[in-house]
């Protein structure tokens, strides 16, 4: 099982950008492959994507660099090593680059090949990648958390708060679960026809409709929910993604940028969320302050951090160093986990090890640029998550995922386990099954 070749080429994400697809070769003739996602709403301190900036090549997005790092200096440098040494594996690419956020090489280039040994070593034992990774005990299917409407960056229309979820806990299985969601995701095309809304759909697979204001977004979730004969808060709950970095001012404020131009300050915008807690089935609130507004998120957490799932994703980026800090200095009670934010599955694996060590939850996420790989499908068993997104109920990158969850889950067959409602339990004890939310929303 040693590295014969490993080779990259030049492929597309969802979006119709330049993307890097590495292809790993053992000497026994086996091959394993990776594809790379890339994000839109970036936090500044991610691992850096290596782009070529030439203008007459995909506007300066293509990845030639990237692939040439990987067909000559790690190929070179990987050749020979045990595809099952993992670790020593991405530890020797971090050294080769030698930048700390892998802007020589390309994060891109370094995490195809972590990803792609990855999946060739789980083939070369003749294993699932969960198991592989995971060992016997990966067994938990998690609860799709949907994107199923969109604002902020990722849509145009005059909804500041980038993405609402719909979180459906209340099912026996992944299966159900997985049904019930996209059950409400048509019947919420419904209710948004018969509002005479645009049915459209953002990058993730979730409506853009030109809503009034970020709070009628959970209004039509809800109407979606009933309409689908399921009860919110009971059967399946909302989860938020303001992602308010996007909305940071840098002066300790926060602009509403795309509905009525309000400023809040860090602690009007924890107002907010609290009154939102009290009328709607919120279970998780990721990002709802920036990633630069440390102080703002010790006093979020304070407030709302025994109600609610407070997830950090452009303030902890995947980065068990940011992540330690938080749990010194209590922020945050969860992070969300992006295998491109930080690199390497070995990284990622450490910051999963040190986030549930310390009693926070991790939530797997693609990214806004996806690709029909489905690693983080296998990732979220692996590691017993409980709880990922992935987009919406369409779009066949994102289903893909669902998909693979859905192969897991036979193939576990009763070893499988759901997670279901035990993912939200802290929120739905303190807040009780739907809030003060009354079904006539």
């Amino acid at each position: 099982m040693v590295i014969k070749n490993l080779f990259a080429l030049e492929v597309l994400d969802s979006r119709g950008n330049p993307t890097v697809e590495v292809h790993c070769e053992l000497d026994n003739g086996i091959i394993g492959k990776a594809m790379v996602p890339s994000g839109a709403s970036t936090g500044e301190r991610e691992a850096a994507e290596l782009r070529d900036h030439d203008p007459h090549r995909y506007g300066g997005k293509g990845v030639k660099q990237a692939v040439n790092h990987v067909n000559v200096e790690l190929a070179n440098a990987l050749r020979g090593m045990q595809v099952t040494k993992q670790r020593e594996i991405d530890y020797a690419m971090i050294d080769l680059d030698g930048t700390p956020n892998k802007s020589r090489l390309g994060a891109n280039a370094i995490l195809g090949v972590s990803l792609a040994v990855a999946q060739t070593a789980a083939r070369a034992m003749n294993m699932p990648l969960y198991r592989y990774i995971g060992g016997i005990n990966a067994c938990k299917l998690p609860v799709p958390c949907m994107n199923v409407l969109n604002g902020g960056v990722h849509a145009q229309n005059r909804v500041d708060f980038q993405e609402f979820m719909i979180a459906p806990h209340n099912a026996p299985d992944f299966a159900n679960a997985i049904r019930m969601g996209v059950e409400t995701f048509h019947q919420l095309k419904k209710v948004l026809h018969d509002h005479g809304l645009n049915t459209g759909v953002g990058d993730e697979g979730g409506y853009a409709p030109d809503l009034k204001s970020n709070e009628e977004a959970v209004e039509m979730i809800l109407r979606a929910i009933e309409a689908a004969g399921y009860r919110p808060g009971e059967d399946i709950s909302i989860c938020l993604d303001p992602a308010t970095s996007e909305m940071w001012q840098g002066d300790g404020t926060y602009k509403f940028f795309k509905s009525d131009q309000s400023v809040k300050t860090s602690a009007e915008m924890v107002e907010l969320f609290q009154g939102w807690l009290k009328k709607y089935p919120i279970v998780l609130l990721e990002d709802g302050l920036g990633e630069n507004d440390w102080e703002g998120w010790q006093n979020m957490t304070k407030e709302l951090g025994s109600r609610v799932e407070l997830v950090g994703d452009d303030i902890f980026v995947t980065n068990k160093d940011i992540l330690q800090q938080a749990i010194h200095e209590g922020v945050g009670n969860s992070i969300l986990i992006k295998l491109n934010q930080i690199g390497t599955m070995t990284e990622t694996l450490e910051t999963v090890e040190l986030a549930q060590g310390n009693g926070y939850n991790c939530f797997v996420s693609h990214r806004s640029g996806e690709t029909e790989d489905t690693t983080i499908a296998d990732l979220t068993v692996a590691i017993g998550a409980g709880h990922l997104k992935t987009g919406s109920g369409c779009r066949g990158e994102r289903i893909a995922k669902f998909n693979q969850l859905l192969r897991i889950e036979r193939d576990l067959g009763d070893r499988a386990t759901f997670a279901g409602k035990g993912t939200f339990k802290h929120a739905m004890l303190a807040n009780g099954p739907a809030g003060e939310h009354a079904t006539d929303a």
